[in-house]
């Protein structure tokens, strides 16, 4: 458990530390002589039945305030300080505020220094402070009556915090911790300390470190001031890490990750709980964690915005973040991530993201999303921070469709399935003499907004299936195929011999039989169709294998890392640049290369194999 102790300037909340817990916690230079917490400190308290307690004591001044929001990040429990003789202070206020807008985590209250006012005074103390609670969103909170002095109330407070429930642990989140200290130790080698937000690690386990963006392996491990083997979500945690890591790289902020997302968020959607109202483009210092980053704000509607980070950020789905002003001064609002690296039409969707926002499970979640569009199936899982047990767990109601590295759901894969044979359908009736299309053409012409590995993977789905067939590296529907008349097949047997080498217009080959054009015109369409001919442009054909023969020649060029252009195919196989130019041109509408310049690169390698 992580129960962090807020409250304002010098009003004993390090002095209420000490006395529970025996922890000498001023650590830095100038805080014992000033009595006063700069920066963010530490104790542990070992309880009877075996768990130990962490305390993580914040600066009450507002100068520190950006010290303090570094250590609000995975509480269990929040203690609040406010001194007998002062009562509510500016900070008192601020940091309720804050521990509101980063999810409101269960509160103590507890009145210090009861030694210098009378009763009368504390019972007001008292009473506003439960009524500030209350009006915060804490309607019932205990309250104890305290002095480190003459140990007044500490005993019961005690007590109280020995009895807090401890932290459910979600064996299905991946393992997170956020860097709040780094420190070499001799000996030993580079320590950080951070709070654990997810998952567990083991002595032993790899991890990846944003700060240098490297693998790093953890050597030594305590959880809550203890050595251990495995620690888990929700404790504070000190991490020996070795693997070519110095301290002087590292920072607070710096993220150690089960494994990093593919994306950092430099734009993220939030939904919004707000002190003050947030303007268009108004600039802000934003707290993530131990992180502190500026950037700006685009308000989407009442309690929906997108924000534009000056600096990436290590975020995942419904991480919390604090929002001040451009100065730094005051608190303006919470933020909960909502969706990271948004699309521009995504900010067109309000109605979508508010039931986005207010999804209670990854199921849900996950279900919204992918109504919306594919996804790529490791970035929803590193969004959710889910493991793959976890994530598939998350997805077994759902029963998506996997596509490639994409998930789809099965309504729209279907939907595009019917799409991608309708297309197909019409380009059979429009193009009787064609034997069918490439991959690479059908996916553009069926499915053009669909990333390319969506687009083939639907269409592997089909072959699958059997909806749809390959011929010669052609697709075409199942029921496409050339039907000959008995005088059609009879003029087919005598032209084939003639396409063993050369290229044929339509009228010299029906001259050549000495046949009725208009029949021989039929015929070659209908040979086309099957796929032993193709017709490089309209009436003029090349057998089968010459187009495969050509394009072998181009795949060996491509491997060699080498284009084509019409000049140097027609010094390859010694032919006329018209011709040469037809059957490059030919090539890039069967979508087997496309052309860049005077160049034609090779796109669908499935093509005539």
């Amino acid at each position: 458990m992580v129960i962090i102790n807020a409250g304002h300037l010098e009003h004993g909340k390090t002095t209420l530390l000490r006395a529970l817990t025996g922890a000498d916690l001023d650590r830095l230079p100038g805080e014992k002589a000033g009595d006063r917490t700069t920066d963010l400190n530490y104790a542990w308290w070992p309880r009877p039945d075996g768990r130990t307690l962490s305390f993580i004591d914040v600066p009450g001044h507002q100068k520190y305030l950006g010290n303090m929001l570094s250590g609000i990040g995975g509480l269990d429990h929040a203690l609040l300080a406010v001194a007998a003789d002062d009562g509510i202070m500016p900070q008192t206020r601020e940091h309720l505020a804050i521990l509101r807008l980063s999810g409101q985590p269960p509160l103590t209250l507890v009145i210090t220094k009861s030694d210098l006012a009378d009763i009368s005074h504390i019972d007001e103390t008292a009473r506003q402070l439960k009524e500030l609670t209350a009006l915060m969103g804490w309607p019932d909170v205990d309250l104890f009556v305290t002095s480190a002095l003459n140990t007044e109330g500490i005993s019961a407070l005690a007590d109280h915090i020995s009895q807090l429930p401890p932290r459910v642990i979600d064996s299905h989140k991946r393992f997170r911790l956020a860097i709040d200290r780094a420190f070499s130790v001799p000996g030993i080698g580079t320590v950080v300390t951070g709070t654990a937000l997810g998952g567990n690690v083991r002595v032993g386990d790899k991890l990846w470190l944003t700060g240098i963006n490297k693998s790093v392996r953890v050597q030594g491990l305590q959880a809550q001031n203890q050595p251990v083997s495995v620690a888990y979500g929700g404790q504070r945690l000190a991490l020996n890490l070795i693997g070519g890591v110095e301290k002087s790289e590292l920072s607070r902020g710096d993220w150690l990750l089960e494994e990093p997302p593919a994306v950092l968020s430099e734009r993220v959607i939030v939904a919004l709980q707000q002190l003050q109202p947030l303007k268009q483009a108004q600039q802000l210092h934003i707290h993530h964690a131990a992180s502190h980053i500026t950037g700006r704000v685009v308000p989407i509607q009442e309690n929906l915005a997108e924000l534009i980070l000056d600096k990436p950020l290590w975020l995942a789905d419904n991480d919390r973040l604090i929002l001040r002003d451009g100065a730094a001064r005051q608190t303006l609002a919470g933020a909960r991530v909502v969706l990271l690296t948004p699309k521009k039409r995504d900010r067109q969707q309000p109605d979508w993201l508010q039931r986005l926002a207010e999804a209670q499970s990854d199921e849900a979640a996950l279900r919204l999303l992918l109504q919306a569009q594919p996804w790529i199936k490791s970035h929803l899982a590193w969004a959710r921070q889910l493991t793959a047990e976890g994530f598939a767990r998350a997805l077994s109601a759902i029963n998506p469709v996997e596509a490639e590295n994409y998930l789809l759901l099965a309504g729209t894969t279907e939907q595009w399935q019917q799409q991608l044979l309708a297309k197909l359908t019409d380009y059979h009736r429009e193009h009787q003499e064609r034997p069918g299309l490439g991959r690479s053409r059908l996916r553009r012409i069926a499915l053009p907004g669909l990333p390319e590995a969506i687009g083939l993977a639907i269409i592997d789905l089909l072959l699958a299936k059997g909806m749809l067939n390959q011929h010669h590296g052609w697709l075409r529907l199942p029921d496409f195929a050339a039907r000959f008349t008995p005088q059609e097949q009879k003029l087919w047997q005598q032209a084939a011999p003639l396409f063993k080498e050369d290229v044929w217009w339509l009228r010299d080959i029906a001259a050549r039989l000495d046949a009725d054009e208009i029949l021989t015109g039929k015929m070659l369409e209908k040979v086309a169709n099957s796929g032993k001919i193709l017709a490089i442009v309209q009436d003029r054909y090349y057998s089968r294998e010459k187009i495969e023969h050509f394009a072998a020649a181009i795949r060996q060029r491509h491997q060699q890392g080498l284009p084509t252009s019409a000049a140097n195919f027609r010094d390859l196989f010694n032919m006329g640049r018209k011709l040469a130019v037809q059957i490059l041109e030919f090539f890039d509408r069967s979508g087997f290369t496309h052309r860049q310049g005077n160049d034609h690169l090779l796109r669908d390698d499935t093509m005539f194999p």
